[in-house]
C-alpha cells in the first residue's frame, strides 16, 4: 500500500509553507542586492561558481540553495550570512502513551463539552495544544509522559494558553463570547515524573492550584471548573486510566 504521507516541502504541509516563504524571502535579498550592485546573475553565478540558471531560480524563490551555495552567492554580493533557531512552544511530536491519555479523557467528559485535537496558536506564541476543551470556559489542556524543563514547559502552557484567541477554531471554542481560558496539566505516573514533580511541588501548585477531585467531576459534566489544574493518569497495555488519588507527596 502506497504511503500517503506528505513530503516535508509539500505546501500543504506547514514545513513546506514555512519552506516557501523563506524561499521567497532570501530569492528577494539576493536579487535585492544584485541589482543594487549593477550585477548581472550571469557575473554573480560565474564568481560563485554557480549555473546561471541554479542562481535565477534562488531568487525567484523556485529553488532552495545549500548552505553552501547561498555562502558562496552571499560572499560574492558582499553579504553577511546568519542563521538562527527561535524557541517557540515546545515540540509538536506526541508518543503513544500521550495519544492513549488524550483518547482517555476524550472518552471520559461529560454532556456540554466541545473539544478539538490538536488546535494550532498563532500569536503571540505559535505552538499546537494537544487537545481543547470548551463549555462556560475553555481549557488548554496538554498531555505529557516524560517530564524535561519544568520551568519551559509551565512557560510554554501558559503562552499557548494565553494565544488561544488566534486560533481559526477560537469562534466556535468561545462561542461569540470572551470565556476565560484556563490550563489542564495531565501528567503520566512514573518513577521518574513523580520524583520531579516532588522536587518542583511548590512550582506545580502555584501553577495549577485546582482541586483534582473538582476537575474530575468537572470533566464529567456534574461541576464548575475549579481553575487551572493538574491530574495523573497511568497507561497500561495501551490503556489510559486517571487516577483517583494524587500520588503520595505531589500536587
Amino acid at each position: 500500500m502506497q504511503s500517503t504521507r506528505r513530503h516535508r516541502r509539500d505546501a500543504r504541509t506547514s514545513s513546506g509553507r514555512v519552506a516557501a516563504e523563506l524561499r521567497r524571502r532570501v530569492g528577494l535579498d539576493l536579487r535585492r542586492s544584485r541589482v543594487d550592485g549593477g550585477l548581472s546573475i550571469r557575473a554573480v553565478a560565474r564568481e560563485a561558481g554557480v549555473d546561471p540558471s541554479h542562481v535565477s531560480m534562488i531568487e525567484r524563490g523556485l529553488r532552495e540553495p545549500s548552505l553552501a551555495v547561498l555562502a558562496s552567492i552571499c560572499g560574492v554580493l558582499g553579504l553577511d550570512i546568519g542563521l538562527r533557531l527561535y524557541a517557540t512552544t515546545g515540540p509538536t511530536i506526541r508518543d503513544r502513551h500521550q495519544a492513549a491519555i488524550v483518547e482517555m479523557l476524550i472518552r471520559s467528559l461529560g454532556p456540554g463539552w466541545h473539544r478539538l485535537v490538536e488546535v494550532p496558536v498563532r500569536q503571540p506564541a505559535r505552538g499546537v495544544i494537544d487537545l481543547v476543551l470548551a463549555r462556560e470556559v475553555v481549557v488548554a489542556t496538554e498531555v505529557h509522559s516524560e517530564l524535561r524543563t519544568v520551568e519551559q514547559l509551565i512557560r510554554w502552557a501558559g503562552d499557548k494558553a494565553d494565544s488561544l484567541p488566534s486560533a481559526e477554531a477560537w469562534p466556535m471554542l468561545s462561542g461569540g463570547r470572551t470565556p476565560p481560558v484556563h490550563r489542564l496539566l495531565v501528567i503520566r505516573s512514573t518513577r521518574t515524573n513523580r520524583e520531579i514533580v516532588r522536587a518542583h511541588a511548590a512550582t506545580f501548585a502555584t501553577a495549577y492550584p485546582g482541586d483534582p477531585t473538582a476537575v474530575r467531576a468537572a470533566l464529567m459534566g456534574t461541576g464548575p471548573w475549579p481553575g487551572s489544574s493538574m491530574l495523573w493518569a497511568k497507561v497500561e497495555g495501551g490503556r489510559a486510566e486517571l487516577l483517583q488519588r494524587r500520588p503520595p507527596g505531589v500536587g
